[in-house]
């Protein structure tokens, strides 16, 4: 099978031909039809976490596909042979298997059934970007009417926080350059880091501060507007900052999330895409020969919505 891989360690990705792997118990093989890219994906193809647990090669970049069952493990009663599914690779060691290819070995509970109104390419968008998006407002557990920042909020992950706290009655403000369509998905406010520091353009039209944070941007603890943040305000993370020490100095919660694209949690996500009360946004559809194009540009932060690869067979 072609797939996007990883030879050894500290090679770069290529696409070459491998095996295709072998169902086990409580296993999935989907043959793919699109597979959704996210940030891990560059990190883990880096090997930036390879210090974190073991990955064993060659490795198959991606977590995140839409397909049809191939054939399943001893155990898997929930989906057959033909069914057409959602999945995701969790990050359990060792890190090896991925989605970026023509077959994707899946654990069974990260299956679920694809609803029949949407396509491939929306649902290989969903996992992992709408699990971290639902469990970062779960998090911060916000009111109607109260107003909720989201830093970082171009991607996969903030277009579908911004419609699950709008639709809670949540005020959004979002950062990004993107205006009209980030208003599109229901930000009140687009706040763009051009135009000057996140937290004092906040506090401008906000001078209480909003009452949470959802930060999906950031290498250290200056590159997050806590400022913006009330006093007692809560913050969700998925970044590698703010950690604990940054959030009690200013005065608000820290919840670092480590989402969990689970069927029990992305099936009902999926129901509401196909339902229409929430929006796949994807912005980009590209062949696997160009799936390392997509993920630089999510490495430089050019994307914009859910960067999604189809495969032919």
């Amino acid at each position: 099978m072609r797939a996007l891989h990883v030879p050894a360690p500290g090679e770069k990705p290529q696409i070459g031909d491998l095996p295709i792997p072998a169902v086990t118990d409580n296993t999935v093989l989907v043959r793919v039809r699109a597979a959704g890219l996210n940030p891990l994906d560059n990190a883990i193809g880096a090997g930036w976490l390879a210090g974190m647990m073991p990955h064993e090669y060659p490795l198959v970049l991606g977590r995140d596909a839409a397909g049809v069952v191939e054939a399943v493990g001893a155990g898997v009663e929930h989906v057959k042979p033909g069914d057409e599914v959602i999945g995701h690779v969790l990050l359990t060691p060792p890190i090896q298997a991925g989605t970026l290819a023509e077959f994707a070995l899946l654990p069974a509970a990260a299956v679920t059934p694809k609803p029949a109104g949407l396509d491939f390419v929306q649902a290989a968008a969903l996992p992992l970007a709408a699990a971290a998006a639902s469990q970062a407002v779960e998090a911060i557990d916000p009111q109607a009417g109260q107003t909720v920042l989201i830093s970082g909020a171009s991607g996969g992950v903030g277009s579908f926080a911004i419609q699950l706290l709008a639709a809670r009655g949540v005020t959004v403000i979002a950062t990004g350059a993107d205006t009209e369509r980030l208003t599109g998905l229901g930000a009140t406010t687009v706040v763009d880091r051009a135009a000057g520091p996140i937290d004092e353009q906040v506090l401008t039209a906000y001078p209480d501060g909003v009452d949470a944070l959802i930060t999906l941007y950031g290498r250290s603890n200056a590159d997050v507007p806590l400022a913006a943040v009330r006093p007692g305000g809560q913050v969700a993370t998925l970044a590698q900052v703010p950690d604990s020490e940054a959030g009690t100095a200013a005065g608000v919660t820290v919840t670092k999330i480590m989402a969990k694209a689970v069927g029990e949690i992305t099936g009902p996500l999926a129901a509401q895409a196909a339902a229409g009360t929430i929006t796949v946004d994807v912005g980009m559809v590209l062949p696997l020969e160009q799936a390392l194009d997509g993920l630089a540009a999510i490495a430089a932060g050019r994307a914009r919505g859910k960067t999604v690869v189809t495969l032919d067979h």
